[in-house]
């Protein structure tokens, strides 16, 4: 069985649908704070807190869980800024308490929803594991710190992990089912697609003067589906009693926010008011990911490779979303 904390979020219920597809035990652990109930299809679902350590232990036991993936975190980037106190006890305190609750029940293995943002400003792209780190904003900093943390109960409790590194995830599930739901929302994709809608009145661009062709910062989006097939992978390899690792999950290829654009108005067939605005701190101008470590190790794939794809799943939801 499998325990995925935070199951109820975005990419949680992508991949939980994902394992449930491939004929996987999940019970979810959620305080849906964030998440949405409806987005786990049914599958069973513990409304509550990593932080109750009780609870935990509990379900632990009861379903006889030998695998944990843990989503559960703050991810708010500027918020992590202004309220850093609320990001160090939840993603950092709070994984503590999870995994030493594991150490109680006897379980050992670990995948861990870990950040590009632990890289900080890239000194080189594209970007592999052995890329400095050097995280820039407290919400960097607790995946950093997690990252440590794991690296630590490794060697001293054989608590095994993978920890994977994610670039820009996009889009949703190819049929329909779920999709991408945020309040307030913050990722570029969906608030394109809801400037396209009419359900805001325009989307802006934050600084078009850097460095890059068309002056607007470039990054790697990655399908959903794409990342949640690389957790069960990395499932995979802890059960083969594969060492613990770290990987990348990134597309490899760069687009910038004015290509995203185009391609959204392209796809949805929608003109897309666009205010530029100045530079947001802490943008690098250029984030690219490479994944050779985890298409050599992990035998990882991406299938949406084309990223006007990956829109055309997004945009499918956008104009169907049930929550």
């Amino acid at each position: 069985m499998i325990l995925v904390t935070g199951g109820a979020g975005y990419i949680g219920s992508h991949y939980v649908l994902h394992e449930r597809e491939r004929g996987s035990s999940v019970v979810v652990l959620d305080n849906l704070v964030y998440g949405h109930r409806e987005a786990l299809l049914g599958t069973r679902l513990i409304e509550g807190d990593i932080r109750d350590r009780k609870l935990v232990e509990q379900v632990l036991k009861d379903f006889n869980v030998d695998t944990v993936v843990h989503f559960a975190a703050y991810a708010y980037v500027g918020e992590s800024v202004t309220d850093p106190s609320k990001y160090y006890q939840n993603n950092v305190a709070s994984t503590l308490n999870l995994l030493d609750a594991m150490r109680a029940a006897g379980v050992g293995k670990f995948v861990f929803s870990s950040s590009c943002a632990t890289y900080g400003d890239p000194e080189y792209v594209p970007m592999d594991e052995a890329h400095p780190q050097n995280p820039i904003n407290p919400y960097g900093e607790t995946k950093f710190m997690c990252e440590r943390i794991l690296q630590a109960y490794d060697a001293a409790y054989s608590m095994r992990f993978v920890s994977l590194r994610y670039f820009n995830a996009a889009g949703a599930d190819p049929g329909g089912r779920i999709g991408e739901s945020h309040n307030p929302e913050t990722h570029l994709l969906p608030l394109i697609l809801q400037a396209a809608r009419g359900k805001r009145d325009s989307v802006s661009i934050f600084g078009t003067d850097y460095g890059t062709p068309d002056g607007t910062c470039i990054r790697d989006y990655i399908h959903i589906s794409d990342l949640a097939q690389a957790h069960s992978l990395a499932i995979d390899h802890l059960r083969r009693d594969g060492k613990s690792r770290f990987y990348n999950l990134g597309t490899e290829t760069g687009h910038s926010v004015r290509e995203v654009i185009n391609l959204c108005s392209k796809v949805s067939g929608k003109p897309i008011p666009v205010v530029e605005a100045p530079r947001r701190s802490g943008d690098p101008p250029r984030l690219v990911a490479s994944a050779a470590r985890a298409k050599a190790e992990l035998g990882w794939a991406p299938r949406f490779t084309d990223l006007e794809e990956t829109i055309r799943t997004a945009w499918n939801w956008e104009q169907k979303r049930t929550y």
